[in-house]
């Protein structure tokens, strides 16, 4: 038990410090998986299960946004119907590729390599958008566009590539059709809770039977660590971006590669 506890609180400060930040949760939790040799059905299941912490922590942090969400009477920006249904452009292209090749994303890319080749791709991806982007022209989720936010939703698809990112490929997308950093930010992290839940209680209600008691406590320490580190991250990530380019990002993902590829070997 005090090993799996151990494994559980290493795994979920990983979930929580890197689900929003455009670095690749998932790869880290694969590679983090891989070195802790914490694998198998009953890992996979954990790691999908921690996310929900990290989901909660946006929950609580833009509390007020989405309140707005579910104010049926409030036309006004993003909100209302008309953010719920800009939230669902967002969604409906990486679902439906999901639900199409989920079994054969998870059969063939789910490992250290191709991790390690999602974070080079989305390494440089970071470095040549900052470098090359165009001024830009959103400063304010209420300002956003059904078609910004349909495009996102096809850069989101991106992520299905363990190891690109879903926060990588949202805000990246986001900047592209001309969000500023920290809209681009914001927007990925409230995208990522409709998606994120939907996708992870998908896998939990499909693995609850490899569950045990034993398994409660873990899960639990597992699920708070990465709400409490989502929180810190978040709000470190706002800050950061408000005055800094995601380069930092691009240039670590790049380094984080080609220390893996070396240990492949």
């Amino acid at each position: 038990m005090g090993s799996w506890l151990l494994i559980a609180l290493i795994l979920g400060l990983v979930e929580g410090v890197t689900e929003f930040l455009p670095v690749s949760s998932t790869g880290h939790l694969i590679l983090a998986g891989s070195l802790l040799r914490f694998d198998g059905e009953l890992a996979s299941s954990f790691q999908i299960f921690i996310q929900l912490g990290a989901i909660l922590a946006v929950v609580v942090l833009y509390r007020r946004r989405f309140a707005r969400l579910f104010a049926v009477r409030d036309v006004s920006g993003f909100s209302g119907f008309r953010g719920l249904v800009m939230l669902g452009l967002t969604m409906l292209p990486a679902v439906m590729l999901g639900l199409i090749f989920h079994k054969h994303i998870k059969m063939y890319l789910f490992n250290p390599f191709n991790v390690a080749a999602g974070l080079l791709a989305g390494g440089i991806w970071i470095v040549l958008a900052e470098r090359f982007r165009s001024p830009p022209k959103v400063d304010s989720l209420d300002r956003l566009t059904w078609r910004q936010a349909l495009a996102i939703g096809v850069f989101q698809c991106l992520a299905l590539w363990p190891g690109m990112s879903r926060s990588a490929s949202t805000i990246l997308g986001g900047m592209i059709v001309g969000l500023d950093r920290k809209t681009a930010a914001e927007y990925s992290f409230i995208a990522a809770v409709p998606l994120m839940a939907a996708a992870c209680l998908f896998d939990i209600v499909k693995s609850a039977d490899l569950l045990q008691s034993g398994d409660i406590l873990p899960f639990a320490l597992g699920f708070g660590t990465a709400f409490v580190a989502a929180l810190l991250s978040v709000e470190f990530l706002v800050r950061f971006v408000s005055r800094h380019t995601f380069i930092p990002f691009g240039w670590y993902r790049i380094g984080i590669a080609i220390l893996v590829f070396v240990l492949l070997r």
